[in-house]
């Protein structure tokens, strides 16, 4: 059974050795199975796995398949299972690591290995070719300065450009060739600038990533070649289950999903299957997917809208510092219009065309009907597939095609058009290929947009901008998360919990010490008001900068460490917003000026009263934002779902976004800590996580009961499985109104280790001064 899980990121420095090493402080935590990252062959000093090279081998820059077995038999003697991410969606290409990808390059479109990838043979100006642009400058310039080059090694005749390879046309491969500039331009391979990729590239990338390809996952073939080892490991019991990782952007999730679990159920009944997926507020994991939920987002995103308060002043303020004058849906709208015309353009154009194919509409006119209709969608796609079993378009594409008809009446026909498309079910080829361009162009514009951009722009409250949150949402009253979680107990109990994860924003604890703010804007106002001028510094950038060193602050005085952490984000915050600086196009001199600031607020003499003033607004939200804390890890840990901790955060987690939130961890330390019980958020994990061993039915089977529904900033919730019961108490803000509650049997208060008598009681008895309440009866 799986209790709780633990995410670990595998990479050549923490590899399978070091996590069997460890494996009895994983049992002693109490967690029942490991989360592993990707281990399928990645590209060479790979810290996360995700760009495979190879489906048919395990990682041996993590020890191999070898090591993996004996990591799984370490794991297994301590009662520990595995389950594992996998990356159904794209591989590594470039460089000359990936055969299918080299392949393909030498004999294009008769390569067995050319409907692997999604490539636009028939893309205009391509001629059957494949656009290759990993070049630095134009090929010309390239040969001119000696980058690029023929060259014969032991796989044959190839171009080189620094690590990467483009082999020659199987019937170039004699030699000698005498005039290379003649000779590349019969190749199956058109050589650019990797510039020129956004506009010109004919094959889906991950997102706007060039040496990410994305694969053809549901041809039955491109399937059974990416998924053998997968299978086999689970038909060995090696591992329990899968997550699937970025499922919204395969052609057919819902097909994927039910194929996997035949493919999983035919060789063990009962394999987990959590699949990466964004919800949008009001979106629901669709229920014939046959998949036990998601990987937690949604759940990370309801405990921190719950332990934020509403208050407008923080809207107010947002908007004087920053003068944008955009609510987070504007923000939202004009990144999403700009993913479409810069990063996502050439898909785009492919998308234009292959809905002129069916709806015979002016190209032209189609286009700006889908820039439009994916600008105002609010969620990541539809998932209407043009065959016999289409759910149809669905409430948040409906409602994006209504306000897109009624914002730009010109466009009327053509919006009509595409709503007629997405109702078709006559399993046409061309209806399904433009319906799945569509779907497969809107998923990763709302990453880019959302997450990689908006985020990076809107600043009211840096606590609810983390993947998967809306900030839209400043907060969710109690009574919606009680929904919320009784939804949960009835359709998807296996669902993951989590509060930190490989790709969040800010680390658990970070959001938890923000969202104290959400509760005390006036003094956030006044620190704001004698913060240093930035001098040629954006304000808005200054402001996005005070929160996250107000959430970051370590204890005690900052140093030289954390000065580079910040620094790291710096660079990351400005390109990722697109604003003054750029990935493609870095602003040097901004970027210098806006990390100065940054480096001598938290090191310079001059600024030491600001770091007092700081220090002050963190001792005036440090007891909230400690409870805050505390609130999240009972609530993943209780309610209805399977809780995941990611690796390292059950010490204080007060990480920033990738790579910051990837750093090594310390584990023999954790170790000695846990058996000392000396680290008050280890050992209310620890002791919540040995009840779930001690009573796993409950947590399994058990329903979820809403307690005193009607009061505000109190939490209370009943779990009960037979004669199994729990109740869970949490109070909100520091003084809430209270009222009473009534015991139907004796528990054991598990935090003070008390027992609390049968019968009528007030929650401040109950409480006692602390945050949280849990109380358990086996019957």
């Amino acid at each position: 059974m799986i209790r709780a899980t633990y995410r670990l990121q595998f990479h050549k420095d923490f590899p399978f050795r070091e996590a069997m090493a460890h494996a009895r402080y994983f049992t002693d935590l109490g967690v029942s199975h490991i989360y592993s990252s990707p281990i399928l062959c990645a590209r060479a000093g790979s810290r996360h796995g995700y760009d495979v090279i190879d489906h048919s081998r395990v990682n041996p820059e993590l020890g191999g398949e070898e090591d993996f077995r004996s990591m799984c038999a370490a794991l297994a003697s301590h009662g520990i299972g595995v389950i594992l991410d996998i990356v159904p969606n794209h591989m590594a290409v470039g460089k000359a690591d990936n055969r299918w990808w080299l392949d393909v390059l030498a004999k294009g479109r008769e390569s067995r290995f050319a409907h692997y990838f999604d490539i636009d043979w028939d893309a205009p100006g391509m001629e059957g070719k494949i656009l290759a642009p990993f070049l630095g400058a134009p090929a010309l310039d390239a040969f001119a300065k000696g980058d690029l080059r023929l060259v014969r090694d032991e796989s044959g005749w190839a171009f080189a450009y620094f690590d990467h390879r483009f082999p020659l046309r199987p019937q170039d491969q004699e030699g000698p060739h005498a005039d290379p500039e003649a000779l590349l331009a019969r190749q199956h391979f058109l050589l650019t600038d990797w510039r020129e990729a956004d506009a010109r590239i004919n094959w889906r990338r991950f997102f706007d990533i060039n040496d990410l390809a994305a694969l053809n996952v549901n041809d039955q073939p491109v399937f059974e070649a990416t998924h053998a080892k997968i299978l086999a490991l689970y038909a060995e019991g090696l591992i329990q289950g899968v997550r699937v990782d970025h499922i919204d952007g395969l052609a057919d999730p819902a097909a994927y999903c039910r194929l996997l679990r035949q493919r999983l159920d035919g060789l063990r009944p009962g394999g987990l299957i959590l699949v990466e997926k964004i919800l949008a507020d009001g979106e629901s994991l669709p229920a014939d997917w046959s998949v036990d939920g998601t990987t937690g987002y949604d759940f990370m995103n309801e405990v921190s809208a719950v332990l934020h308060a509403r208050d407008g002043r923080l809207e107010d303020l947002w908007q004087r510092q920053s003068g944008r004058g955009l609510d987070f849906e504007g923000e939202e709208q004009v990144a999403r219009r700009q993913m479409l015309l810069t990063k996502f353009a050439s898909q785009r154009k492919a998308a234009a065309r292959a809905l002129k194919k069916v709806l015979g509409h002016d190209e032209e006119t189609l286009d700006a009907a889908q820039i439009a209709v994916i600008e105002r969608l609010r969620c990541y796609r539809t998932y209407a597939n043009g065959k016999f079993d289409s759910p149809g378009a669905g409430p948040f594409l409906l409602k994006a095609l209504d306000q897109s008809a009624r914002d730009l009446p010109h466009l009327k026909p053509a919006i009509g058009a595409i709503q007629d498309l997405f109702a078709r079910r006559d399993g046409d080829t061309c209806t399904i290929d433009a319906i799945r361009r569509f779907s497969q162009l809107s998923a990763p514009v709302a990453a880019k947009a959302v997450e990689d951009t908006a985020f990076y722009r809107y600043g009211r409250l840096l606590s609810r901008n983390d993947v998967g949150f809306d900030p839209r949402i400043p907060c969710i009253s109690v009574a919606d998360f009680h929904a919320r979680m009784a939804e949960r107990a009835g359709s998807l109990p296996r669902s993951f919990l989590a509060t930190a994860t490989h790709d969040h924003k800010r680390g658990e604890d970070t959001r938890a010490r923000l969202a104290v703010l959400s509760r005390l804007p006036g003094v956030w106002e006044d620190f704001i008001a004698t913060a240093p001028d930035p001098g040629n510094v954006d304000r808005a950038d200054a402001y996005h900068l005070y929160q996250t060193l107000l959430g970051a602050w370590p204890e005690g005085a900052a140093d030289e460490h954390f000065a580079g952490r910040i620094l790291g984000w710096c660079t990351k915050y400005l390109r990722e917003a697109k604003l003054r600086s750029d990935w493609t196009a870095p602003n040097g001199a901004y970027e210098r000026a806006f990390r100065d600031f940054a480096r001598m607020l938290i090191l310079a003499p001059q600024h030491a009263p600001f770091r007092a003033r700081l220090q002050d607004l963190l001792n005036r939200v440090s007891t909230q934002s400690e409870e805050n804390a505390l609130i999240q890890i009972v609530l993943r840990n209780t309610v209805p779902g399977i809780p995941d901790l990611y690796q390292g955060c059950e010490f204080q987690d007060l990480s920033l976004v990738d790579p910051d939130n990837r750093r090594a961890v310390n584990f023999s330390e954790r170790a000695a800590t846990l058996a000392a019980g000396n680290n008050g958020k280890q050992s209310l994990i620890a002791r919540l996580l040995d009840l779930r061993r001690r009573d796993p039915l409950l947590w399994a089977c058990g329903d979820y009961r809403p307690l005193l529904p009607e009061a505000e900033n109190l939490l209370a919730f009943s779990r009960q499985h037979g004669t199994s019961r729990l109740l869970v108490l949490a109070r909100l803000c520091t003084d809430p109104p209270y009222t009473e509650i009534h015991l139907e049997c004796d528990y054991f208060d598990l935090l003070h280790e008390k027992w609390v008598a049968a019968g009528s009681v007030t929650t401040a008895a109950l409480l006692d001064g602390a945050p949280i309440l849990v109380l358990h009866a086996s019957g």
